[in-house]
């Protein structure tokens, strides 16, 4: 399972690439934003964002936390 702060990393990276965004848009955005921002309009189901819980359980395991 990848840490909270890999998952984290990744996911700032893929939004500065596809969205153009900063390291603060990023860090302001929701998880739901970001996940709406990069779905494929095109695409009628887009996978839902991590929970509470699932977020909870990523920094519980990652041990730069």
């Amino acid at each position: 399972m990848m840490s909270f702060a890999d998952a984290a990393r990744r996911a700032c990276a893929l939004s500065a690439r596809l969205l153009g965004w900063r390291p603060a848009e990023f860090w302001a955005a929701t998880p739901a934003e970001l996940a709406m921002a990069l779905a494929d309009p095109a695409q009628a189901a887009t996978p839902a964002p991590p929970d509470r819980d699932m977020i909870e359980r990523m920094m519980e395991s990652d041990p730069d936390g």
